[in-house]
Protein backbone atom coordinates (compact mmCIF):
# COMPACT_ATOMS: atom_id res chain seq x y z
CA UNK A 1 0.00 0.00 0.00
CA UNK A 2 1.26 3.45 -0.89
CA UNK A 3 1.98 5.63 2.15
CA UNK A 4 -0.24 8.40 0.75
CA UNK A 5 -3.28 6.14 0.33
CA UNK A 6 -5.12 7.47 3.37
CA UNK A 7 -4.32 11.14 2.77
CA UNK A 8 -5.36 10.86 -0.87
CA UNK A 9 -8.54 9.05 0.11
CA UNK A 10 -9.65 11.93 2.33
CA UNK A 11 -8.43 14.53 -0.17
CA UNK A 12 -10.73 12.89 -2.76
CA UNK A 13 -13.59 13.27 -0.25
CA UNK A 14 -13.00 17.02 -0.08
CA UNK A 15 -10.66 17.36 2.91
CA UNK A 16 -7.80 19.73 2.17
CA UNK A 17 -5.75 19.72 5.40
CA UNK A 18 -5.21 16.18 6.69
CA UNK A 19 -2.97 16.04 9.76
CA UNK A 20 -0.96 13.05 10.91
CA UNK A 21 -0.36 12.68 14.65
CA UNK A 22 1.91 10.41 16.68
CA UNK A 23 3.59 10.16 20.07
CA UNK A 24 6.94 9.11 21.45
CA UNK A 25 7.71 8.23 25.05
CA UNK A 26 4.80 6.30 26.49
CA UNK A 27 7.05 3.65 28.03
CA UNK A 28 10.02 5.44 29.63
CA UNK A 29 10.51 5.83 33.38
CA UNK A 30 11.52 9.47 33.00
CA UNK A 31 10.78 12.50 30.88
CA UNK A 32 7.67 13.68 29.07
CA UNK A 33 5.54 12.00 26.46
CA UNK A 34 6.00 14.03 23.27
CA UNK A 35 3.39 14.31 20.53
CA UNK A 36 3.68 15.81 17.08
CA UNK A 37 1.15 16.80 14.45
CA UNK A 38 2.01 17.62 10.86
CA UNK A 39 0.21 18.61 7.67
CA UNK A 40 2.27 17.83 4.58
CA UNK A 41 1.69 18.74 0.94
CA UNK A 42 0.40 15.75 -1.04
CA UNK A 43 2.01 16.70 -4.38
CA UNK A 44 4.14 13.79 -5.58
CA UNK A 45 7.00 16.11 -6.53
CA UNK A 46 7.15 17.41 -2.93
CA UNK A 47 7.08 13.98 -1.36
CA UNK A 48 9.86 13.21 1.14
CA UNK A 49 11.30 9.79 0.45
CA UNK A 50 12.27 7.60 3.38
CA UNK A 51 9.57 8.65 5.84
CA UNK A 52 8.77 5.65 8.05
CA UNK A 53 8.13 4.59 11.62
CA UNK A 54 10.83 6.50 13.51
CA UNK A 55 11.88 3.35 15.39
CA UNK A 56 13.00 1.77 12.11
CA UNK A 57 15.38 4.63 11.26
CA UNK A 58 18.87 5.44 12.49
CA UNK A 59 19.28 8.55 14.64
CA UNK A 60 21.17 10.31 11.85
CA UNK A 61 18.50 9.47 9.27
CA UNK A 62 15.73 10.64 11.61
CA UNK A 63 17.46 13.98 12.13
CA UNK A 64 17.94 14.46 8.38
CA UNK A 65 14.30 13.64 7.69
CA UNK A 66 13.05 15.83 10.54
CA UNK A 67 14.69 18.89 8.98
CA UNK A 68 13.21 18.08 5.58
CA UNK A 69 9.77 17.54 7.11
CA UNK A 70 9.88 20.90 8.89
CA UNK A 71 10.93 22.66 5.69
CA UNK A 72 8.24 20.98 3.58
CA UNK A 73 5.34 20.96 6.03
CA UNK A 74 2.37 23.23 5.55
CA UNK A 75 2.19 23.18 9.36
CA UNK A 76 3.68 21.22 12.25
CA UNK A 77 3.50 21.40 16.03
CA UNK A 78 5.05 19.53 18.94
CA UNK A 79 3.59 19.20 22.44
CA UNK A 80 5.03 17.81 25.67
CA UNK A 81 3.13 16.40 28.63
CA UNK A 82 5.38 16.28 31.66
CA UNK A 83 5.98 13.55 34.19
CA UNK A 84 3.82 15.14 36.89
CA UNK A 85 0.81 15.20 34.60
CA UNK A 86 1.50 11.61 33.54
CA UNK A 87 1.49 10.58 37.21
CA UNK A 88 -1.74 12.51 37.84
CA UNK A 89 -3.87 11.39 34.88
CA UNK A 90 -2.02 8.23 33.64
CA UNK A 91 -0.01 7.77 30.47
CA UNK A 92 -2.95 7.01 28.18
CA UNK A 93 -4.78 10.22 29.09
CA UNK A 94 -1.50 12.16 28.98
CA UNK A 95 -0.91 10.88 25.44
CA UNK A 96 -4.40 11.91 24.39
CA UNK A 97 -3.82 15.35 25.90
CA UNK A 98 -0.48 15.73 24.13
CA UNK A 99 -1.96 14.75 20.77
CA UNK A 100 -4.83 17.19 21.25
CA UNK A 101 -2.43 20.00 22.17
CA UNK A 102 -0.26 19.29 19.13
CA UNK A 103 -3.28 19.34 16.83
CA UNK A 104 -4.55 22.64 18.22
CA UNK A 105 -1.03 24.04 18.05
CA UNK A 106 -0.97 23.80 14.25
CA UNK A 107 -1.02 27.15 12.45
CA UNK A 108 -3.45 25.60 9.95
CA UNK A 109 -6.54 24.02 11.46
CA UNK A 110 -6.80 20.48 10.06
CA UNK A 111 -10.11 19.32 8.67
CA UNK A 112 -9.28 15.63 9.22
CA UNK A 113 -6.91 13.94 11.68
CA UNK A 114 -5.12 10.60 11.32
CA UNK A 115 -3.62 9.16 14.52
CA UNK A 116 -1.36 6.20 15.16
CA UNK A 117 -2.60 3.20 17.11
CA UNK A 118 -6.07 2.89 18.57
CA UNK A 119 -6.69 6.36 19.93
CA UNK A 120 -9.87 8.43 20.13
CA UNK A 121 -9.24 12.10 20.85
CA UNK A 122 -11.40 14.83 22.32
CA UNK A 123 -11.20 17.11 19.26
CA UNK A 124 -13.72 18.95 17.14
CA UNK A 125 -12.58 17.61 13.75
CA UNK A 126 -13.25 14.16 12.25
CA UNK A 127 -10.57 11.58 12.97
CA UNK A 128 -9.41 8.07 12.24
CA UNK A 129 -6.94 5.92 14.17
CA UNK A 130 -4.77 3.47 12.24
CA UNK A 131 -2.85 0.59 13.84
CA UNK A 132 0.82 0.77 12.76
CA UNK A 133 0.00 4.09 11.16
CA UNK A 134 3.54 5.34 11.70
CA UNK A 135 4.72 2.78 9.14
CA UNK A 136 1.70 2.83 6.84
CA UNK A 137 0.71 6.50 6.64
CA UNK A 138 2.98 9.24 5.32
CA UNK A 139 1.91 12.06 7.64
CA UNK A 140 1.79 9.86 10.75
CA UNK A 141 5.30 8.58 9.99
CA UNK A 142 6.48 12.17 9.62
CA UNK A 143 4.90 13.06 12.98
CA UNK A 144 6.64 10.11 14.63
CA UNK A 145 10.00 11.33 13.32
CA UNK A 146 9.45 14.89 14.57
CA UNK A 147 8.40 13.65 18.01
CA UNK A 148 11.30 11.20 18.32
CA UNK A 149 14.00 13.68 17.27
CA UNK A 150 12.58 16.33 19.63
CA UNK A 151 12.34 13.97 22.62
CA UNK A 152 15.78 12.42 22.11
CA UNK A 153 17.37 15.89 22.02
CA UNK A 154 15.47 16.85 25.16
CA UNK A 155 16.68 13.75 27.00
CA UNK A 156 20.27 14.48 26.00
CA UNK A 157 19.91 17.88 27.65
CA UNK A 158 18.52 16.24 30.78
CA UNK A 159 21.53 13.90 30.77
CA UNK A 160 23.78 16.91 31.37
CA UNK A 161 21.71 17.88 34.41
CA UNK A 162 21.28 14.33 35.74
CA UNK A 163 24.34 12.36 34.54
CA UNK A 164 23.82 9.37 36.84
CA UNK A 165 20.97 7.85 34.84
CA UNK A 166 22.45 7.60 31.34
CA UNK A 167 19.61 9.51 29.69
CA UNK A 168 21.84 10.27 26.69
CA UNK A 169 21.72 6.53 25.87
CA UNK A 170 18.47 5.19 27.32
CA UNK A 171 16.36 8.37 26.77
CA UNK A 172 14.52 7.52 29.98
CA UNK A 173 13.71 3.87 29.31
CA UNK A 174 14.18 1.28 32.04
CA UNK A 175 17.57 -0.17 31.24
CA UNK A 176 19.45 -2.15 33.88
CA UNK A 177 21.87 0.75 34.42
CA UNK A 178 19.04 3.27 34.73
CA UNK A 179 17.13 1.19 37.28
CA UNK A 180 20.31 0.60 39.29
CA UNK A 181 20.95 4.34 39.38
CA UNK A 182 17.46 4.97 40.77
CA UNK A 183 18.15 2.40 43.50
CA UNK A 184 21.48 3.99 44.35
CA UNK A 185 20.83 7.75 44.19
CA UNK A 186 17.03 7.98 44.18
CA UNK A 187 14.68 9.60 41.70
CA UNK A 188 15.22 12.97 40.03
CA UNK A 189 12.58 15.53 39.22
CA UNK A 190 11.79 14.15 35.74
CA UNK A 191 11.10 10.58 36.89
CA UNK A 192 7.53 9.31 36.63
CA UNK A 193 6.81 8.22 40.18
CA UNK A 194 3.96 5.95 39.10
CA UNK A 195 6.37 4.05 36.81
CA UNK A 196 9.16 3.32 39.31
CA UNK A 197 7.31 2.04 42.39
CA UNK A 198 8.70 -1.51 42.12
CA UNK A 199 12.33 -0.46 42.60
CA UNK A 200 12.21 3.01 44.13
CA UNK A 201 12.50 3.38 47.91
CA UNK A 202 11.21 6.94 47.97
CA UNK A 203 14.58 8.68 48.07
CA UNK A 204 15.02 11.84 46.03
CA UNK A 205 18.24 12.66 44.24
CA UNK A 206 20.08 15.45 46.06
Amino acid sequence: MDQLTYENQYFAMGYTAVAGVDEVGRGPLAGPVVCAAVILPLDEEKRILGVDDSKKLSARRREELAERIKEAARAFAIAEVDERTIDEINILQATRLGMKNAIYGLKITPDFVLTDGNMTLDISMPQRSIVKGDALVYSIGAASILAKVYRDALMRRYAEEFPEYGFEKNVGYGTKQHIQAIREVGACRIHRRSFITKFWDGRERT
